[in-house]
């Protein structure tokens, strides 16, 4: 194995390891005593992140258990909530204005990790994409694009990773890293090379009433490593590099 192979190897290595003591940077749960709560339920950033409504969508709180439910583990006690998003675009217009945002510090964390549950109704929009921004929102950068063709269902543990060997759908931005700026949406799409929504049921009719559902909102991050721990692992490759030479 040559130098750069060492460096590759190790370094895939190091960010599995680190991966796997992952922090929750944050949670939205959305349960509550009687109403739910839209605050953060924890998370080492749960004081300052935010949720927001994008453009004209309401929200109440709904049943999180409801049509098999969500990936939330309470069921009872507190009473198990999830945010219920309506007030969608009509058919043919808006794409992809309307939706909920969620705005998460990442500052000293890198290997930022998404992840999601949603229920979509029969007649709210198939196509949901998550978007983000680095810049507090002045502009948004496309993610992935989820697909949920099935109505009244909920889809657990969509994820977004932004790294490498992170899982599920995978975004390349370093500019996630270790920013107070950072935000994602996930926001209402036409149909793939179309001009209108379809509807998440394949027998129904897409409808700015259909409604989508969200709970277990959670991002996670590992810790950026100080510079000293950088060099360590710098030199320790050095040296195990400089030992594979002499055995030659």
């Amino acid at each position: 194995m040559n130098v750069r192979n060492l460096f590759a190897t190790a370094a895939v290595s190091a960010a599995l390891i680190v991966s796997a003591n992952a922090d929750q940077l944050v949670l939205w749960d959305f349960n509550g005593q009687t109403t739910g709560t839209t605050s953060p339920a924890s998370g080492v950033f749960a004081g300052t992140a935010s949720l927001n409504l994008v453009g004209g969508t309401t929200a109440t709180f709904a049943s999180g258990i409801v049509n098999g439910g969500s990936s939330d583990s309470v069921v009872t006690s507190p009473p198990n909530f999830a945010y219920n998003t309506t007030a969608y675009a009509a058919q043919g217009a808006e794409n992809r204005q309307r939706g909920i945002q969620f705005n998460v510090s990442t500052s000293g964390y890198m290997d930022v990790v998404v992840e999601f549950d949603i229920r979509k109704s029969n007649t709210s929009s198939r196509y949901v994409r998550f978007q983000y921004t680095t810049d507090g929102g002045t502009s948004w950068l496309d993610g992935p694009l989820f697909d949920g063709n099935a109505g009244d269902t909920w889809f657990n543990n969509r994820t977004v990773s932004f790294w490498a060997a992170g899982p599920g759908e995978q975004v390349m931005d370093p500019n996630v890293n270790d920013n107070a700026n950072f935000g994602f949406r996930l926001v209402a799409e036409f149909a793939p090379s179309t001009s209108g929504y379809v509807a998440s049921s394949p027998s129904g009719t897409y409808s700015p009433n259909g409604t989508l559902r969200y709970d277990m909102v959670e991002v996670g991050g590992t810790v950026v490593p100080e510079p000293a721990s950088m060099i360590a692992l710098g030199t320790g490759l050095l040296g195990l590099a400089a030992r594979r030479r002499n055995k030659k």
